[in-house]
């Protein structure tokens, strides 16, 4: 314990002023992650925002007991869990590809050049992109155009219910599929390059590289972010959504972080939201949880 605290000092001593520059996002993260967790109480509470969290009528459950007897919150679930495995299943390995074929580029101009036009899409917000799906997709963008041209009936894509799921997971994809690629391009530069040289001296051809050294190589990074994924399989990405959905798709585009807005800020049903909110939270992370041990306990790799 003394030796522990004698480097403790020591390193401060040293390194004061790389300590001192973590304060400033420490600060910023208790006071936006931490900080707000004071208002969970307003899931136990019949919240009056006049009154305040001190002055509020406590209800214990009541709020919770409204919200699993509500239809519209498990058709408003099944939506969230639906969208988030479509985007896991197609979604995910898609980055992995993109990592394996652009691995195999060898011109590192061209390499560089489809790089930056894969990455450029991630740092558009949503808003600009939702403002790009009506254009292409409305009853009067450029796909109806094209339609109405060769003598077809126009569809006004993002009215339809049925069709919403499916833009909401390509949409997903061709924004972050490049840039999510990244991680894994970086696990695989770390991969002995000598285990290639002794493929290529076995015989093995660039496809049993790719299943044989990269993949496995790589195998640690694919599991971790795919616990990642898992930990966001009850948002399914409510940012996106709410920029691009509308009444006549809630339906099928309805999902856990639009409900919770609408509830909570539009019909001013705050108690109601914050016990959604925390429902949310307490089974991602048990999702998380579970996972991790599942991960740990058959493969022995995972995120602690």
């Amino acid at each position: 314990m003394r030796k522990t605290k004698k480097r403790l000092r020591t390193d401060l001593r040293k390194d004061w002023d790389l300590y001192l520059m973590l304060l400033i996002p420490l600060f910023f993260l208790i006071l936006f992650k931490y900080v707000p967790m004071a208002g969970l109480v307003m899931a136990f509470q019949d919240y009056d925002i006049f009154a305040g969290f001190l002055s509020s009528e406590f209800v214990g459950m009541k709020n919770f007991q409204r919200l699993f007897a509500t239809p519209e919150f498990f058709h408003v679930l099944c939506n969230t869990l639906l969208i988030s495995l479509y985007k896991i299943l197609f979604f995910f390995p898609l980055p992995i590809l993109m990592a394996l074929m652009l691995n195999e580029v060898g011109r590192p101009l061209y390499k560089r050049s489809v790089q930056t036009i894969i990455y450029l899409p991630h740092f558009l917000s949503w808003v600009v992109i939702s403002g790009l799906l009506f254009d292409l997709l409305s009853s009067g963008g450029t796909f109806n155009r094209i339609i109405g041209f060769f003598g077809g009936t126009r569809i006004n894509f993002l009215m339809k219910p049925e069709l919403f799921r499916s833009i909401v997971v390509l949409s997903a994809i061709w924004k972050e599929v490049g840039y999510s690629s990244i991680v894994f391009l970086a696990a695989i530069s770390g991969i002995d390059p000598t285990l290639y040289e002794a493929a290529v001296v076995d015989g093995a051809s660039k496809w049993k590289q790719a299943v044989y050294v990269t993949l496995p190589g790589i195998a640690p990074m694919i599991v971790v972010m795919l616990l990642l994924r898992v930990g966001t399989i009850m948002d399914a990405n409510s940012e996106q959504i709410m920029a691009i959905y509308n009444p006549a798709v809630y339906q099928t585009g309805d999902v856990l972080g639009t409900y919770i807005y609408r509830t909570g800020l539009s019909n001013m049903e705050y108690s109601f939201a914050s016990a959604a909110g925390l429902f949310n939270s307490v089974v991602s992370f048990f999702l998380v949880a579970v996972c991790n041990w599942l991960s740990r306990r058959f493969s022995g790799r995972s995120l602690w």
